[in-house]
């Protein structure tokens, strides 16, 4: 007998939506705290940090939105549910983490070839690194949750707030070397790489959003628990093909074709079919499970065997 590990069994998911609330609240203080430090030390570091907050502020309000559709329950016009609204939203963020790493780009190179006194330097370190502490809490739990209810929009977020922690660090790293040399350039120069940096954040996030709105199949892990599953109920009379598995935000849906003796009787395929769908609910808790039952000695039962390529 395999032994199979089933995935933890998601939560109810008004939780994202109350983290998300959170996400709103830490990006208002940390506009208000990066632009004060700005304002007061002139670094264009400073001011590129503040201008991804401002981002921060507007992704987490279209997550906010895209999450709260997700979880609206299946209705006529949408019989799979709400849950690819959370890929609009993470693409939305994606993109607006690129027009921001843009935009802190040509503040950096105006910057270069016309730099700028800084003033008080140590006060803006203060509180950027407050800011910088803060998002890194709210981020870190806006990962775990994501990954707990499988939402790539909390993960989005969630990464979005680690991209902007880094990128306080390495401000506050500039304008402390600044500060010891006197270099003025140096200020834009490390705006820069994490202008760059920020980009390729936004990049990543939009191609994981692009596969999403694509139907991806499964992630792997969760894919070898529904190859465990079928192999657990194959026999010398039962056998699977058009094996195929969807993701669609935190919802799950499996799908095959289970072949049996055309002399079975209904019931005896039905029992079947019940107890393969019940041990695949087992191994992945909230999966929409669908299964097709056929008789193996009819040649058109495998005209589709061919569709067998996502497990």
């Amino acid at each position: 007998m395999i032994k199979i590990t089933p995935i933890p069994e998601p939560a109810p998911q008004v939780v994202p939506r109350q983290l998300l609330y959170l996400s709103v609240a830490a990006a208002l203080i940390t506009i208000l705290v990066k632009f004060t430090a700005y304002v007061v030390s002139n670094s264009v570091g400073l001011l590129t940090d503040a201008l991804e907050s401002v981002v921060n502020l507007v992704a987490a309000l279209i997550a906010l939105w895209a999450v709260s559709l997700a979880n609206k329950p299946e209705d006529d016009q949408h019989a799979y549910g709400h849950s690819k609204a959370e890929y609009f939203a993470s693409g939305a963020e994606g993109v607006l983490i690129i027009l921001a790493a843009g935009g802190s780009l040509y503040a950096t190179l105006d910057r270069i070839f016309t730099p700028h006194e800084l003033t008080d330097v140590y006060l803006g370190i203060v509180c950027s690194t407050a800011a910088a502490i803060l998002n890194g809490i709210v981020a870190w739990r806006l990962l775990q949750a994501g990954k707990q209810f499988h939402s790539i929009a909390l993960r989005a977020d969630a990464h979005h707030l680690f991209t902007d922690m880094w990128t306080s660090i390495g401000v506050i790293l500039g304008l402390l070397v600044v500060s010891c040399t006197g270099i003025l350039w140096l200020d834009p120069l490390i705006a820069g790489f994490i202008s760059v940096n920020i980009g390729r954040t936004g990049f990543l996030i939009l191609k994981e959003s692009s596969m999403g709105l694509l139907d991806a199949a499964l992630p792997p892990r969760e894919q070898a628990l529904v190859r465990e599953v079928l192999q657990s109920h194959e026999s010398a009379d039962v056998s699977f093909h058009a094996v195929r598995t969807r993701v669609a935000g935190y919802r799950r849906f499996v799908s095959f074709h289970v072949l049996v003796p055309g002399a079975w009787t209904i019931q005896a395929g039905h029992d079947l079919c019940e107890d393969i769908e019940t041990a695949l609910l087992r191994a992945l808790p909230g999966s929409k499970i669908f299964t097709h039952l056929e008789p193996r000695d009819d040649p058109r039962s495998f005209h589709d065997q061919a569709l067998d390529r996502s497990v």
